[in-house]
């Protein structure tokens, strides 16, 4: 059997109209509004995590006291992406003059540095949050793991792709609301959506298990609402296309 060269996809307005948008009960829709709802980040839990954020950048800025560090948080926390198991990503930052030359000083030493403080904050009975499995990950980048408060931390270095990513995609979610306004959030409910669906129920989330990463799965959400932005009005619809 002769085999037909693959062709590049085509969109099909009508056909992308019959897959991605049958006739949705309002009851249907009202359900996935209630699971959004459920699993998205909470005023409580923004609280918490923030929290924890302004506790470990306080370690941080006392474990490099000499070196004018902080430690900036991006990833799903700040853009409120997060599920309820979610962790927090944070990258040692510097935005003095001689940041370059500091990023040199401490690029072999800052994980093992960091590690005792934490190690320390792990053994003070009066800290604020109990901090535990405090671990240097030597993966192609390094990361400082540990546990503040039972929710995982992971702590990284200069990190500045990760950064450069949360301002896309906050201008992303912005640019869908002026394009989509059907929907308040469109973008960013959509990965909720996936995300819970990923993570709960298939069990493909986690690029740490060797399974697909958050960022992935955030460029996924972005080519379907790209592709089918003409149609789509709600999360649902998104999903149906991933």
């Amino acid at each position: 059997m002769a085999l037909t060269a693959l062709q590049p996809y085509k969109s099909n307005p009508q056909q992308l109209k019959q897959k991605l948008l049958p006739v949705f009960a309002d009851e249907l829709l009202a359900r996935t509004d209630t699971l959004i709802s459920r699993i998205r980040p909470t005023s409580l839990s923004l609280q918490r995590r923030y929290a924890i954020i302004e506790h470990v950048t306080a370690i941080v800025r006392r474990c490099f006291a000499i070196q004018d560090v902080t430690a900036v948080p991006f990833g799903s926390v700040p853009l409120k992406t997060y599920l309820p198991d979610g962790d927090i990503d944070l990258s040692i930052y510097s935005t003095s003059p001689g940041a370059q030359t500091l990023k040199e000083t401490l690029r072999d030493t800052w994980a093992s540095q960091l590690q005792m403080c934490l190690e320390d904050e792990a053994n003070n009975p009066n800290a604020v949050f109990r901090v535990a499995n405090v671990q240097v990950i030597h993966a192609e980048v390094k990361l400082l793991k540990c546990l503040v408060d039972n929710i995982v931390v992971d702590i990284s270095f200069f990190q500045i792709g990760g950064l450069n990513t949360y301002n896309f995609l906050e201008d992303v979610d912005r640019f869908v609301d002026q394009s989509i306004p059907a929907r308040k959030h469109l973008f960013k409910d959509s990965i909720i959506l996936v995300k819970g669906w990923c993570y709960y129920e298939s069990r493909v989330l986690g690029a740490h298990h060797g399974l697909i990463s958050t960022y992935a799965l955030e460029t996924l959400v972005l080519y379907v609402i790209n592709l089918y932005h003409r149609e789509l009005t709600n999360p649902l619809q998104a999903s149906e296309g991933v």
